[in-house]
């Protein structure tokens, strides 16, 4: 690559002490330039090993720069490092994900040939136990993750939505930063507000990295009711993105409660409740199977289980939203103006 362009990679970060150094180490031992990289680790004031492990790093790699994230959430992570980043592109790798030595590469060209304004690849997800394994089974299924295609799509097409992500600078210029409101969900509510400026998303498989998914029954709910939680923000701020499919699985928990309390009364109630629990498990039997015959049959009898804490776990998550958003559907913050010290072009 001749002439390769400033590239400034942000990692958001926050106690990753198992994962940075396979992270981090990912990111240096990048086939790009390192003259022509800089590395930008935004420590949301961990309380492991994770910033003194930077440090070191830092100290012994002039293009790693350390600097704090006193809010501790993603979107001022990403924010903070920004505004300080020097890169033409801007490349996100988060504390979870290990990237391909050419994954800026990648992104590079992906921004060169496509001129899309947002490019990324599939979120490729890595269980490192056997209910890990399972986690990344169902997060590559369309039964568990609905119309996401950058969990499982095998081919370079435009998209909503994609993991990660990479832009040149002056797209933030143009429609602002990461809105810092947004604890989760922020790269979804960005890529809205892309789109909704007349931007396009691509998706290209060539674009590699893994994803190292939650381990743990209680982890993966955790997440999964943050997704749907913030979720309704998203969809406040931007009410014409709505779509049905997004509301499936709310609906889907406010029918189980709605049958369970009334199915003792009323004989209707317990037969539909009988047929809706039969439909959803023979459902999730099938995406069980078909994702068994692609990852292993030993993830089988984990599978419905996974997919069952998901799709409850999101849909109780959303209702939970409705409830302490129910007021906010006329508020609409903006998110901030991109602005750094050494820009010398004017802010739109």
């Amino acid at each position: 690559m001749s002439n390769p362009p400033l590239v400034s990679i942000l990692m958001p970060v926050r106690n990753e002490g198992a994962f940075i150094k396979r992270s981090l180490g990912a990111v240096l031992a990048q086939d790009y330039p390192a003259e022509s990289l800089e590395v930008i680790v935004a420590d949301g004031r961990s309380t492991d090993e994770t910033a003194p492990y930077v440090s070191e790093i830092a100290r012994q790699h002039s293009n790693v720069t350390l600097i704090e994230n006193p809010q501790k959430i993603v979107s001022t992570g990403l924010n903070a490092a920004l505004r300080i980043a020097k890169g033409e592109i801007i490349v996100r790798v988060d504390g979870h994900t290990v990237i391909n030595p050419d994954y800026v590469r990648a992104c590079v060209n992906a921004l060169e040939n496509s001129k899309a304004d947002n490019v990324g690849g599939r979120m490729s997800a890595v269980g490192d136990k056997l209910f890990g394994r399972a986690v990344a089974a169902a997060t590559s299924s369309r039964f568990g993750v609905g119309g996401a295609r950058f969990h499982y799509s095998q081919k370079e097409e435009w998209v909503d939505t994609v993991y990660l992500g990479a832009w040149h600078s002056a797209l933030f210029r143009r429609i602002g930063m990461f809105d810092e409101e947004m604890v989760r969900n922020q790269d979804d509510e960005f890529n809205y507000r892309l789109r909704a400026s007349g931007g396009r998303i691509w998706l290209s498989p060539k674009i590699k990295s893994s994803y190292f998914n939650r381990a743990t029954a209680g982890s993966l709910a955790k997440q999964y009711f943050q997704y749907g939680f913030w979720k309704v923000r998203v969809l406040q701020k931007h009410p014409g993105q709505m779509k049905l499919r997004q509301f499936v699985p709310a609906l889907f928990v406010i029918a189980l409660v709605i049958l369970l309390v009334n199915a003792p009364i009323f004989l209707v109630s317990k037969v539909l409740l009988s047929a809706l629990l039969l439909a959803y498990t023979l459902a999730s039997i099938m995406a069980s199977v078909f994702a068994a015959r692609k990852f292993g049959w030993r993830l089988f009898p984990q599978l419905p289980i996974v997919f069952a804490i998901m799709h409850l776990a999101y849909g109780s998550g959303f209702i939970f939203g409705l409830l302490k958003f129910r007021n906010r559907w006329r508020f609409s913050n903006r998110a901030p103006q991109f602005e750094r010290p050494h820009d010398t072009a004017p802010v739109q």
